[in-house]
């Protein structure tokens, strides 16, 4: 199961990549208030594609495995928990990302999604070891 959730994240981040290009263009606006929006709701720039695209393959090459997989859901879900906190203390990154506005709770939603993903595999894993 682990793994087909790390497959699932991994198309989704790979297509939102693509979107991001498609409809965001090349643009390197930082800021959530000024950024092109993605639906109308995220702020997006070219380096937010470019890392969903990285997030995008790396989930789909650790979906190969169990054990690659339940460390990109948890590994992954920690920067996402921590990408949702950074967006309300430097919703800029530094003048890099924009992740304030609607992003910090789409990261919330999926950091805590893929940290009980990682949860419940270890549950699973352990009642069928011992």
């Amino acid at each position: 199961m682990i793994q087909r959730i790390a497959q699932l994240f991994g198309v989704v981040f790979l297509l939102v990549g693509i979107c991001g290009f498609i409809f965001g263009g090349m643009s390197m606006d930082a800021d959530p208030s000024t950024a092109t929006k993605l639906f109308g709701l995220f702020p997006i720039n070219a380096l937010h594609n470019v890392v969903h695209l990285l997030f995008g393959v790396w989930g789909l090459l650790a979906s190969r495995t169990a054990d690659t997989a339940l460390s990109f859901a948890r590994i992954g879900g920690a920067i996402y928990v921590v990408l949702a906190v950074l967006g309300l203390v430097t919703p800029t990154t530094f003048g890099l990302i924009p992740i304030g506005g609607y992003d910090v709770y789409l990261h919330a939603v999926l950091g805590i999604a893929l940290v009980l993903a990682a949860m419940q595999a270890n549950k699973v894993a352990a009642t069928t070891t011992g």
